[in-house]
């Protein structure tokens, strides 16, 4: 589970140098990659020790980890592809050291073939190392807002040094207008899937097209969600919505 092809909508491929995370805010509560984990906790497994399945659902058990042994993978593909940093994980997470993170942009500097997609939800830590970090052109990082509780994320990306910067407004729990998209190169709009998913109103997806369409942004749709989102699709009003930064 360390390197492989993924079937998100907005990448390729999925590189996780990092194992385990903690909550952190109210976009967590259905955490995915917490489900996953838990589902491969077992003696042996990739997730052993990370993660449990409890009464109340799957749980991180707060341990983190960080696999060196993988560092090396995207120099080992030699075709260009966009590649999803930590996708089970957060780069920026408190327990990542410094040094280790700083590994990791190493590698992806070195493999300038690939884009590499970095998302994170601590933006205050990622501001905090951005000028200990070495950005080039080819990494994106993005900061996930899923209501405006957390909109002071965006700020913190803003200031940061990165050649791309994005945001991934998923899963969306809430309207937010008025964002400012001033230094933001892309956005990706999703509804919540799987066991417990809230709800997205469309209206709050068509405010922020629009606010992207007036700020000459790029726009992603991902998805509507729901329990089965199979079956609610990725069309909004009859159109798949795929921009991205070239």
């Amino acid at each position: 589970m360390a390197t492989q092809s993924s079937k998100i909508e907005w990448t390729e491929s999925t590189w996780n140098p990092v194992r385990g995370c903690t909550r952190v805010s109210e976009g967590c509560r259905f955490c995915y990659a917490e489900r996953i984990a838990a589902r491969f906790s077992g003696k042996g497994m990739a997730y052993e020790g990370l993660a449990k399945n409890t009464k109340a659902g799957p749980r991180w058990t707060q341990e983190v980890h960080t696999v060196p042994k993988l560092l090396n993978e995207p120099l080992k593909w030699k075709k260009s592809r966009r590649i999803f940093v930590n996708s089970m994980s957060d780069l920026f997470h408190e327990k990542v050291e410094l040094s280790y993170i700083q590994e990791v942009f190493s590698v992806m500097k070195k493999a300038d073939w690939h884009q590499f997609q970095v998302l994170t939800k601590r933006a205050e830590r990622l501001l905090e190392f951005n000028a200990q970090l070495s950005w080039s052109p080819n990494i994106w990082m993005g900061v996930s807002v899923e209501d405006k509780r957390v909109i002071d994320r965006i700020d913190a990306l803003r200031q940061t040094d990165a050649h791309i910067k994005f945001l991934s407004l998923e899963p969306l729990l809430g309207a937010l207008p008025n964002l400012e998209l001033d230094g933001i190169d892309w956005v990706i709009v999703g509804g919540e899937s799987g066991p417990g998913a809230r709800e997205m109103e469309k209206k709050w997806v068509i405010d922020i097209r629009d606010q992207c369409a007036e700020a000459k942004v790029h726009f992603f749709f991902k998805q509507w969600g729901g329990k089965r989102k199979s079956k609610t699709g990725r069309e909004l009003d009859g159109q798949t919505y795929d921009e991205m930064p070239e």
